[in-house]
């Protein structure tokens, strides 16, 4: 045997808030009447007539000098002003998340939008919220929507609000949702469901599932009360709603092993309680699982401060917030904003409904009866106590590059901003700095001053620890021959100094080209990467001479390769001399045109038919490979008139 009580079970923070601003007033000797029963439960009602609170249904009933207090549904602006006419103190004791849709519907009104609420008509919260608009429609199911929607197809573009009951289902209002974004074209949605509500309906039905019977303790006059027992009758067979525990039968718990006890919103705990102790006598369980309620209620008005660091269970993922249940008679949320410290991380992303965080408080709004919370600030917290520890581990830690400025860089590790002064940015000075900004790099924390929350960081550090690896490394491999895939880092008149991966070598100039070149810039330019292979190196002097041109790229090879005898090739005059003229074949390689092979005629000296840069087809009459040598001729090519002898 055992009886199972649902965590959920009792008041949700904005009826506890209420219940006890009733208290309170009472306690300090004021003449309190609410408007309205303060919550759905006789129980609690009549205790508060007890201690001589009085409860008036119209704003007209109250009398200067009492204390009116608004009940968590909330009421109209209309109501609300004429409490104000009858000279009375008022304690507003809406429920957070219900005075947060009455904010919701007014903006929408002064905006000229019409408000849509998903709700039952006659329910008190959605008759107080439709009374803060200038324009509204409610509807309680799709189909009613629909209906009214596919009527008005002059509103199809109008400005349109919609918003939900907070007791309302998810199921119903993504339904409608879904269809209004079809719709309208100029439609604002706004989450309001009380996730609280949500999740307690959720853990009836899990229970429901497991047990063989449940009881649901309520009022039956409370709407989310029995919300609740017709979602246990969806799983289970024997579903029993009491008010309190003399409701209770033995009869209807023959043969039952598991039974599972859900409350509404609107139930105090002493009523639980007492079921709970009367369940477990009846069905004489072996097992009974003992919730000490007088703690859960004490837990439940625990005061926060601004500064605390508080434990709470993720209830909702809204448009705007994370909803926060702290287990405290303040509705709890998160801004997005305040999520995590990386603007591209989505709440839904890192969060979901039924996860337990830890978080900071930043605000606390009794009068409203919510505490603006943040993760980032809690995270970013405990990122400080990480940067101390970096500097003394010499940690390499990962960052983005948000901004440049005079001084250097600035990135954001974590959320804390890490100022990189120029001389650390690795960065060769007037160097574009600029350039780095929106990349990731790595870097080490080399300074932090929590008090005046400054933090220093070095990308150089890090390059220069990798550096020295790499050099470690080539050092401990390097040979002659060994080939490299390096960059060019600076030039000189002599040479192109070349970072093959940690370790400069130099190319000298007349290893860079097979062709005459005036200097290194001919070839190659800073930035540039190239192959090269070593030549030389001296470990103790740190230097490495290396080598660019190959034979491969020898010019005469490229020519003896690609040409022989008897080919007539393209060439351009270069050079005219009295014997004949040199003509390029390809960059590297020239051929004599002797003077007698220039025309088919005898002529005085070359340039009575030639001139430097002229272009000329050629036929390769003789190649010397031991002299690299070639003969060319133009003659060959031409034809000889008839008769002509030489």
């Amino acid at each position: 045997m055992s009886v199972r009580v649902a965590k959920s079970a009792g008041f949700c923070f904005g009826v506890s808030r209420a219940v006890e601003m009733v208290e309170q007033a009472a306690a300090a000797g004021k003449q309190v009447v609410t408007l309205g029963p303060i919550i759905h439960n006789h129980h609690v009602v009549d205790k508060f007539r007890a201690l001589g609170v009085r409860v008036i249904d119209t704003p007209e009933e109250a009398q200067p000098g009492q204390t009116v207090i608004i009940r968590s549904h909330g009421v109209s602006r209309a109501v609300y002003e004429r409490l104000k006419q009858q000279g009375v103190e008022i304690i507003d004791a809406t429920c957070p998340f219900v005075k947060r849709i009455h904010g919701i519907v007014s903006r929408a009104s002064e905006e000229g939008r019409l408000s849509v609420i998903i709700g039952t008509p006659t329910h008190p919260e959605v008759e107080g919220i439709a009374g803060w608009c200038s324009q509204c429609q409610v509807f309680e199911t799709l189909e009613d929507l629909k209906n009214w929607a596919e009527s008005q197809e002059s509103l199809k573009n109008s400005a349109i609000c919609m918003v939900s009951q907070t007791t309302s289902t998810e199921s119903l209002w993504k339904l409608c949702g879904e269809f209004a974004k079809k719709q309208f074209t100029n439609l604002k949605l706004f989450d309001t469901i009380c996730r609280a509500t949500e999740y307690r309906q959720s853990e009836a039905a899990e229970l429901s599932e497991i047990c063989q019977a449940m009881v649901v303790v309520g009022d039956p006059k409370s709407s989310n009360t029995g919300r609740l027992a017709m979602i246990c009758r969806e799983h289970c067979d024997k579903v029993f709603l009491v008010d309190n525990a003399s409701e209770l039968r033995p009869e209807d718990f023959h043969g039952v092993s598991d039974v599972g006890i859900t409350a509404g919103a609107s139930t105090p705990a002493w009523i639980i309680k007492e079921v709970n102790k009367t369940m477990s006598e009846i069905t004489n369980a072996e097992t009974v699982q003992e919730e000490n309620f007088a703690e859960l209620l004490e837990q439940s008005i625990k005061t926060l401060n601004t500064g605390d660091k508080v434990i709470g269970t993720v209830t909702g993922i809204g448009n705007t917030e994370v909803q926060v249940d702290l287990g405290t008679k303040h509705a709890g949320y998160i801004p997005y904003d305040e999520v995590s410290n990386d603007p591209s991380v989505k709440p839904e992303d890192i969060l979901k409904v039924g996860d337990q965080i830890e978080v900071f408080v930043v605000r606390v709004n009794d009068q409203e009866g919510t505490v603006q919370l943040s993760k980032k600030k809690l995270d970013g917290l405990k990122v400080w106590d990480d940067m101390a520890a970096w500097v003394e581990d010499k940690t390499t830690v990962e960052g983005v590059i948000t901004e440049e400025n005079k001084g250097g860089l600035v990135a954001n590790v974590k959320g804390i901003r890490v100022f990189i002064p120029a001389s650390q940015s690795g960065i060769a000075k007037g160097g574009d700095m600029a350039g780095m900004v929106g990349k990731t790099v790595q870097m080490k924390i080399t300074e932090v001053n929590r008090a005046r929350r400054r933090v220093i960081g070095s990308i150089r550090a890090v390059n220069a620890e990798a550096r020295k690896a790499a050099q470690e490394k080539i050092w401990s491999e390097i040979e002659v021959g060994k080939k490299y895939h390096g960059t060019v880092k600076s030039l000189t008149s002599y040479g192109a100094f070349v970072d093959i991966g940690g370790v400069d070598g130099m190319v000298h100039v007349s290893e860079l080209s097979w062709n005459r070149i005036k200097t290194p810039a001919d070839v190659v330019k800073v930035g540039d990467e190239i192959d090269v292979y070593v030549i030389s190196f001296d470990p103790e002097k740190h230097k490495i001479s290396l080598g660019y041109k190959t034979a491969e790229m020898n010019p005469w090879n490229q020519f003896m390769t690609k040409f022989s005898v008897g080919d007539v090739v393209d060439a351009k005059i270069v050079k005219l001399m009295t014997f004949g003229a040199f003509a390029e074949i390809i960059p590297g390689v020239d051929g004599l045109i002797h003077i007698s092979q220039i025309a088919d005629r005898r002529i005085g000296k070359p340039e009575d038919v030639l001139s430097e840069g002229q272009e000329v087809k050629v036929k390769i009459t003789d190649i010397d490979a031991e002299n690299k040598r070639i003969s060319l001729s133009i003659r060959a090519l031409l034809e000889q008139p008839e008769g002509d002898a030489e």
